[in-house]
């Protein structure tokens, strides 16, 4: 699938879809979990460490990188199926504050990731071609499938660029 295109998605999200390699994006979010996984388990005992006042734990990083990729895979099950339903946002520091990672094992979060993972490449590698066009509203903004797919493996790419610049100094 080709890269999305400026005006695909919202402008917020840009900086994700820049972070993602070249090639296919099946490929990369099937390939990439597997180094974010090695390098949060490498720091398992540092899963309650905030670098700031008021920043999640790197526990809570990963219980929110599964969130969101839920959320973005849901929307586009919702959009290449063409459903023009606007679908609403969500606050992300409610959800981590709901969920109460910091209650769970890290290795019960990472087997969920894998598992959430799993269901998102299902998920895509299963589209046809002509779903990776279709559009939606999300959160008051248009996207492509193929955009939120991007959006998918670049705020995971965010996030470990995140954890080892500022949870493993």
């Amino acid at each position: 699938m080709r890269r999305p295109a400026v005006g695909e998605y919202p402008d917020y999200y840009k900086g994700y879809i820049e972070l993602v390699p070249d090639g296919d994006i099946i490929d990369v979010i099937t390939s990439q979990l597997e180094e974010t996984l090695s390098i949060v388990k490498a720091h398992a005992d540092h899963c309650d460490f905030r670098y700031a006042e008021g920043k999640w734990s790197l526990i809570e990083v990963v219980g929110h990188m599964i969130d969101t990729e839920r959320i973005q895979a849901y929307r586009i099950l919702r959009m290449a199926r063409g459903d023009k339903t606007p679908l609403a946002g969500y606050d992300d520091e409610s959800y981590v504050e709901a969920a109460h990672f910091s209650e769970r094992s890290l290795d019960d979060l990472l087997e969920e990731f894998q598992a959430t993972r799993s269901a998102t490449n299902a998920l895509i590698r299963g589209l046809p071609k002509p779903a990776w066009e279709s559009t939606g509203l999300a959160n008051n903004g248009e996207f492509t499938v193929s955009s939120l797919a991007y959006i998918i493996a670049g705020h995971e790419l965010h996030h470990r660029k995140l954890i080892v610049e500022r949870y493993l100094v």
